[in-house]
């Protein structure tokens, strides 16, 4: 009988690195490997790398050692945008034997036909401007919701980015096999879909290999929207500009969208804004939210920020925080800002020094503790629908509300991966929410 080879996988970095994880594990199952969990021996370990922040980088090298002690003899693989960005770093890294750039990490098991270790690994790495084709994604198995890859790639020239290098123009996948993928997800009894990409809200260009848009994202959003089977749709991280007032309005209507919304800022001051080549300024920022509490009083906002911007002096990082603190919002996501390779920002004059780098972060890491808090206290005494989790977490299983409210309850494994009219009740101290049903859950 064959030996049937195991691999194992460890994603980092985003929802859209999940999705596509996802997507080549099936392939290596399509192939006759055996998937296992990262925490066993596997003959191969393939590593989804992320380059948005230094801590990313500096985790790959502990990974490695990870898989190593596992089973010393195992083949290392590394794709994904670090992969992309600097392979050659890579590769260097004791143990590493193959290292896959953008256009080849979806053919992988094309690469696997000799998995002997050699002192030196191989990298097949092409040029970005060849990244122009699509590859469709979506995450399954993995947890109660899927990441559905609608779009790869950006066109935006952001001063700190890397991600245009690391993954190449922007590009869409089909209307129609988007619309396939969540059919299969449905199928597969997952309740909900978070639709992710490098820029969502670009969905279109690029669809059919051509610059123009084909569909817009509310196209897209409407057409989800009458997928039998989806009971929610989250919509990921979408750029300020692209998230239009009618996208919006539909969300606040609609039968499967949540009010939920992600939506990066990455700073408060018009100054900074101009530096980093953001294509908006505050006053639009704050036009979308207002939009939002406007059709949706309990949705919840989340923004991105990053701090320690060159040129951000002690003024202007007080603009972005009190711009946050005023804004009706429920929770940031903090970067602290990190010099990145071939990027524009890294040649600028006037950096923060990393220890006012780090002060800055933890303001505004403070800010979000008391901005969520005060979120979750609005949500208390109403009624929400919560979709339980799968892992028992010190006795309790956890959740979230259609609006993103964390909540938890005593641990009861028939309740996993189903969704409950709930009320909100208090909040613990370890920041969740506690939770009476409104009615008993009644399992067949």
């Amino acid at each position: 009988m064959e030996n049937r080879k195991k691999v194992a996988f460890y994603t980092l970095g985003c929802k859209l690195n999940f999705s596509e994880t996802s997507t080549i594990a099936r392939n290596f199952t399509t192939e006759g490997f055996d998937r296992v969990d990262f925490e066993e021996a596997a003959d191969i370990y393939v590593i989804n790398t992320c380059s948005v922040t230094e801590n990313a980088d500096k985790q790959f090298k502990q990974i490695v050692k990870k898989a190593l002690k596992k089973n010393d003899k195992a083949f290392i693989a590394a794709v994904g945008c670090y992969a992309q960005l600097k392979p050659e770093e890579l590769v260097a890294v004791d143990g590493v034997d193959l290292v896959l750039g953008a256009t080849e990490k979806f053919k992988i098991t094309d690469y696997l036909h000799d998995l002997t270790k050699n002192d030196l690994g191989e990298v097949h790495s092409c040029e970005i401007e060849e990244a122009d084709f699509y590859v469709g994604s979506y995450s399954i198995g993995d947890r109660t919701r899927a990441f559905l890859k609608v779009q790869d790639g950006c066109d935006y020239k952001c001063t700190y980015c890397t991600i245009p290098l690391a993954r190449g123009i922007s590009r869409s996948d089909t209307m129609e096999s988007v619309l396939k993928n969540a059919k299969e997800i449905s199928e597969q009894n997952i309740k909900e879909i978070v639709l992710t990409g490098v820029n969502i809200g670009d969905y279109g260009k690029g669809e059919f290999g051509n610059k123009k848009h084909e569909h817009t994202f509310l196209e897209l959003v409407k057409a989800l929207d009458q997928v039998a089977g989806i009971e929610r749709l989250r919509i990921s991280s979408i750029e300020p500009n692209l998230l239009k007032n009618e996208t919006i309005d539909f969300v606040s209507k609609s039968r499967t969208f949540v009010p939920h919304f992600h939506i990066p800022l990455q700073s408060g001051s018009n100054e900074i804004l101009k530096k980093m080549k953001r294509r908006y300024m505050r006053e639009l920022y704050t036009e979308r939210v207002n939009k939002i509490r406007e059709v949706m009083p309990d949705a919840c906002i989340g923004v991105d920020v990053i701090v320690g911007f060159p040129g951000e002096t002690e003024e202007l990082f007080l603009e972005t925080f009190n711009f946050l603190n005023e804004l009706n919002i429920s929770y940031l996501h903090v970067f602290t800002y990190s010099e990145r390779d071939n990027t524009e920002a890294v040649l600028m004059a006037n950096p923060v020094a990393m220890n006012v780098r780090h002060k800055r972060s933890k303001m505004l890491r403070g800010l979000s503790v008391k901005k969520r808090r005060a979120f979750y206290e609005s949500q208390l005494g109403k009624t929400k629908t919560v979709l339980f989790e799968s892992d028992n977490r010190e006795g309790y299983i956890q959740g979230f509300t259609e609006n993103y409210v964390k909540v938890k309850t005593p641990w009861n494994p028939e309740l996993v991966n189903t969704l409950h009219q709930i009320e909100l009740t208090k909040i613990d101290d370890d920041g969740m929410v506690r939770m009476n049903f409104i009615e008993q859950p009644i399992f067949s």
